[in-house]
């Protein structure tokens, strides 16, 4: 991970608001008022600094700023771990967070999205913590030195920029930022309530049922129960708060097989707030489950290589999707980079766009439609935890026809635009001020001719039966590091070795079974990876379920990730609540590669008894 530290910083870079129609220099609009009745202080903070930095901020001989966005966050949480029945912590923590973005020049080419020499300098001037007790004067000291700081950036960024542009046989004629309609919405706070159980014990309980395997090495199971306000204020007149909370269970639990090799299994769930999630025995039957697999795939036998069909369950496709998907569903253009090596990294990490430029064309199988929409709250009684009203931006979330009967038809829009699509549609998307960037929310994958689950069985047996194989390949969950390592230097390890192969498809199954042409019997094997599996891998699938399910996950935006394959792996500690609705999926031609290195020493003496 220390080859990667420089590269991520890198990688940190703002994918800012962008544009449409240029607006007059030093044009800047007045800020909205207050609604009637609203008493809350931060508001008024935050109207009164920007109305103030509107009128008075200019260096001298330099032109005004014509955009300013301050965004709060203000985060409650209580955590709760524990460990084969033993509480290790319990925490209740209160942070509010401030980001300040200011912009020099027009609508047309602003400060923003660009790379220089020295690296990144994102269109947010300044961000960090601040006072928790939402006290008036306090809030506006942070906010007029920030707002400063973030000026004086800008003017510097765009200076650079300008020199940049002159260096170029032709400047890019894309926007920077799109226009888009002040919006005023005051939602009411919602206060924190994490007193209607006592998560202490029902960590405990749950926890405790994975004292029954002995031969698992160590084992977290977190209890996160979250509030959030966050705050839109914009020199264009858009005022927003909205308060939502989250509320989650996520375990990791690992072992090492005989051979030495290190095997590990994870259980989640999510709910749109605390009384959402299950009760103890209901997560301890999870556990258990969890256990069950992670020691029957400790006793597994190692996968060989294989070239051929392959059938991904409705938990595995939907971990495909989000992982060979997000590049291309956004159609905001990169940033301008003076870096040649800027292109060669984004790649490496899953981020370039391969749709950019193909609307129009045929992107799916026919008969497949490919839909995003933020306003749905449920789907088939199951709720959808990626619903929201308004985007980061302060936008609306429209639904977006994605995918139509496979031809590609729009992409997921922020307010920077791109080579295709110009305005917002409303999915600019981040986490704890993270840049905002076009991702999804609640996307649905659909075919007009799906399979009964045993026409699909006998379809992928088929198809093993014509390529000549004994034996096929069937996935019922992928990986996630993110929540299945119980030490963080595991994560940051296996993301570390991940990153380098994204690019060329690499995916990583967690739970692999062998099926048998003759009768259909299944054998699980460990230590497969996945080679070549990338977006152009679904443009032509033999064949989808009927059995769609809805899975939940939290896309990581964090250094860069967000909007790339390592976006993938987060957890509800800083990720952005996310669904994917999919059917299983056949795919043919797909290479599983054995394990070929050497596994580690198992410990020389054996673990005490849990019970």
């Amino acid at each position: 991970m220390k080859k990667l530290g420089m590269f991520f910083v890198l990688l940190g870079f703002a994918m800012p608001a962008i544009a449409a129609k240029p607006a007059a220099r030093g044009a800047i609009p007045q800020a909205a008022p207050i609604p009637a009745g609203e008493n809350d202080k931060t508001l008024q903070a935050m109207r009164d600094e920007i109305e103030r930095s509107r009128t008075r901020l200019q260096l001298p001989g330099v032109e005004k700023p014509f955009y300013i966005e301050y965004r709060l966050l203000d985060v409650d949480i209580k955590s709760v771990t524990a460990s084969f029945g033993a509480l290790l912590s319990s925490d209740v923590s209160q942070s509010r967070f401030m980001s300040v973005d200011v912009r020099v020049g027009d609508y047309h080419l602003d400060s923003s999205n660009f790379i220089s020499e020295d690296g990144f300098r994102g269109f947010l001037g300044s961000t960090g913590q601040v006072g928790i007790d939402r006290d008036y004067n306090s809030l506006r000291q942070d906010l007029w030195l920030a707002t400063d700081q973030a000026y004086k950036a800008a003017v510097t960024q765009m200076s650079l920029k300008n020199a940049f542009l002159r260096s170029l046989t032709k400047a890019p004629e894309i926007d920077d930022m799109s226009h888009s309609q002040p919006l005023v919405k005051v939602d009411p706070r919602i206060d924190p309530d994490w007193t209607s159980r006592n998560w202490e014990n029902e960590a405990r309980t749950s926890s405790a049922v994975l004292k029954n395997f002995e031969q698992i090495d160590g084992t977290r199971v977190n209890y996160y129960l979250i509030y959030l306000t966050s705050y839109l204020m914009t020199s264009e007149g858009t005022t927003v708060r909205t308060s939502h909370s989250i509320a989650a269970i996520e375990a990791s639990l690992d072992t090492h097989a005989d051979d030495g090799m290190e095997l590990h299994n994870s259980y989640a769930v999510y709910g749109a707030k605390p009384g959402d999630l299950p009760d103890s025995a209901t997560v301890g039957k999870g556990l258990e489950q969890a256990g069950t697999e992670l020691m029957q795939l400790r006793g597994s036998p190692l996968v060989e290589d294989f070239t051929g069909p392959v059938l991904f369950d409705v938990p595995a496709a939907a971990s495909i999707l989000s992982q060979v998907l997000p590049a291309s569903l956004s159609g905001a253009r990169p940033p301008l980079s003076m870096t040649p090596s800027f292109d060669e990294m984004m790649e490496r990490i899953g981020a370039q766009s391969e749709w950019s430029g193909r609307v129009g064309t045929r992107v799916l199988p026919t008969g497949v439609t490919l839909v995003d929409d933020p306003t749905l709250k449920d789907f088939q009684g199951q709720q959808l935890l990626g619903n929201y009203e308004v985007d980061d931006e302060g936008v609306k979330g429209e639904r977006v026809t994605l995918v139509d009967h496979g031809i590609l038809r729009n992409l997921l829009m922020s307010r920077r635009p791109g080579p295709d699509f110009e305005p917002s549609n409303g999915h600019a998307r981040s986490a704890d001020l993270s840049d905002t960037k076009p991702l999804m929310s609640n996307l649905i994958l659909q075919t007009v001719d799906p399979l009964k689950p045993a026409d699909l069985k006998k379809k992928f047996l088929d198809a093993c039966r014509d390529d000549g194989h004994q034996w096929c390949i069937e996935v019922k969950q992928m990986d996630n590091p993110a929540l299945s390592s119980v030490q963080q230097e595991d994560y940051s390890d296996f993301i570390g070795s991940l990153a380098g192969g994204l690019s060329g498809g690499m995916r990583v199954p967690l739970l692999i079974y062998k099926v048998y042409v003759d009768d259909g019997h299944q054998e699980l094997v460990r230590g497969g990876i996945i080679n070549g599996l990338t977006l152009r891998s679904l443009r032509n699938i033999p064949a989808m379920g009927d059995d769609a399910g809805v899975v939940t996950y939290m896309q990581n935006p964090a250094n860069g990730f967000g909007g790339t394959a390592l976006g993938a792996f987060g957890s509800a500690l800083g990720g952005i609540p996310s669904t994917i609705t999919t059917p299983s999926l056949l795919l043919d031609e797909v290479e599983v590669r054995g394990f070929h290195g050497e596994p580690r020493r198992v410990p020389l003496v054996a673990a005490p008894p849990l019970k």
